[in-house]
C-alpha cells in the first residue's frame, strides 16, 4: 500500500514537472492567456440556466460565422462538392446550421458540471442500447465508430453518467492548462482519454481486455495514415486505423453518435448494429474494403443531418496524386 501510494505520489510529481516544462516552452503569458479566455467562457455561460446557456453558446457561434470567413469558406467548398443538387441556398442554410449546432456544442458543455444520474434524462435518451449491450457482452472489446455530429462531447459523457464509461481517442491541446481544464469536464464520471499519438499500444490493451474505445473517424487523415475512400461521391482520405485495429483485435466495431432531435429538444444517443468486419487474410484490401464500409455509415447518418456535422473542417484536404488542392 505505501509503494502504491509513493508510485502514485512520483507520478503526480512527474506530471507536474511536464505541465511547467511544457507552458513554459509555449511561453508562460500565451499559456495563461488562453486559458483564462478558454475558461471565462466555459464558466460565463455555465453559471446560466440551461436555456440561456445554449443561446449563449449560439451567440458566439454566430459571432465566429461572421469574423471567421476562412471557416465559412471551408464549408462551402465542401458542401459545394457533397451536395451539387442542392441549391446555393440550401447550402448556406446548411453552413449555418452547422455553426448553431457548434454553439449549442458549447452550451452543453458548460452545463457538464450540473449533469448527474437524476437528470441526464431530461437530455439524452438512447435509441439502440441494446446494439451497445450485445456488442460489449461478446467480450471482444468494441470499437465505437463515431464523428463529430452533434454535440459528439456530450454522447461518451452522458454514457458515462447512464453508467457506461469508456475510454477514446483524443488529440491534447497545445496548450495543457486548457487541455486539463477539458480533461476534468470529460472524465467526471469515469471516461478515460486516450493520447491520439503513441495511442496503439494503450488500444490495443484495452480492447484485448474487452474494452471500448471511441475513435472519431470522420476526418481527413494524412496519406501515412488512411486509405482513399468515396466519401459524398468524392476520394477522401480516411483513418485506416479503425479497420487496422479491428482485424488484428477481432472487436466488434459498433457505429455511435448523438443527434439532437429538435421537435423534441433533446438528444438521442444512438447505437446502430454491428458491422460485420469484412478478413479475407488480404491485410490491404481488407482495410480498404472495411474503411469504405465505415465511411459510407457515417455519410449516412450525416446525410439524413447535414447541419449537424462538422462541414468546416477540411475533409477533403489529402488529394489522390495528381488531384489539385481543392482549399
Amino acid at each position: 500500500m505505501l509503494a502504491s501510494r509513493c508510485l502514485s505520489q512520483v507520478a503526480i510529481e512527474n506530471n507536474q514537472t511536464l505541465l511547467r516544462q511544457t507552458i513554459k516552452a509555449r511561453g508562460v503569458v500565451r499559456s495563461y492567456v488562453e486559458y483564462a479566455i478558454a475558461w471565462l467562457i466555459l464558466h460565463g455561460v455555465s453559471i446560466l440556466p440551461r436555456p440561456l446557456a445554449l443561446l449563449g453558446g449560439k451567440a458566439v457561434a454566430a459571432l465566429a460565422y461572421r469574423v471567421l470567413p476562412h471557416l465559412r469558406r471551408h464549408a462551402e467548398i465542401n458542401l459545394r462538392l457533397a451536395f451539387p443538387e442542392k441549391s446555393a441556398q440550401e447550402r448556406a442554410q446548411i453552413c449555418r446550421g452547422t455553426f448553431r449546432n457548434l454553439g449549442r456544442l458549447l452550451g452543453e458543455i458548460s452545463q457538464f458540471p450540473r449533469l448527474n444520474r437524476d437528470n441526464i434524462s431530461s437530455l439524452v435518451v438512447y435509441e439502440g442500447l441494446q446494439n451497445y449491450l450485445n456488442a460489449v457482452a461478446q467480450g471482444r472489446g468494441v470499437i465505437l465508430l463515431t464523428g463529430h455530429l452533434g454535440a459528439w462531447e456530450m454522447s461518451v459523457f452522458a454514457h458515462s453518467i447512464y453508467g457506461y464509461p469508456m475510454s477514446f481517442l483524443a488529440r491534447r491541446v497545445d496548450n495543457p492548462l486548457v487541455e486539463r481544464l477539458a480533461e476534468r469536464y470529460r472524465t467526471r464520471f469515469g471516461n478515460r482519454s486516450i493520447d491520439k499519438k503513441n495511442s496503439v499500444r494503450e488500444v490495443l490493451k484495452t480492447l484485448k481486455a474487452g474494452g471500448v474505445v471511441g475513435i472519431l473517424a470522420d476526418l481527413n487523415a494524412s496519406r501515412e495514415e488512411g486509405v482513399f475512400v468515396d466519401f459524398f461521391g468524392a476520394q477522401a482520405c480516411t483513418t485506416a486505423g479503425v479497420a487496422t485495429l479491428a482485424l488484428r483485435t477481432g472487436a466488434v466495431v459498433l457505429p455511435g453518435y448523438l443527434i439532437w432531435d429538435e421537435t423534441a429538444r433533446i438528444h438521442r444517443l444512438h447505437f446502430e448494429p454491428a458491422i460485420e468486419t469484412i478478413n479475407t487474410g488480404n491485410q490491404k484490401e481488407d482495410v480498404q474494403a472495411n474503411t469504405a464500409r465505415y465511411t459510407k455509415v457515417l455519410e449516412a447518418v450525416i446525410r439524413r443531418h447535414p447541419d449537424q456535422w462538422l462541414w468546416i473542417h477540411r475533409r477533403w484536404r489529402t488529394r489522390p496524386p495528381g488531384e489539385p488542392e481543392l482549399y
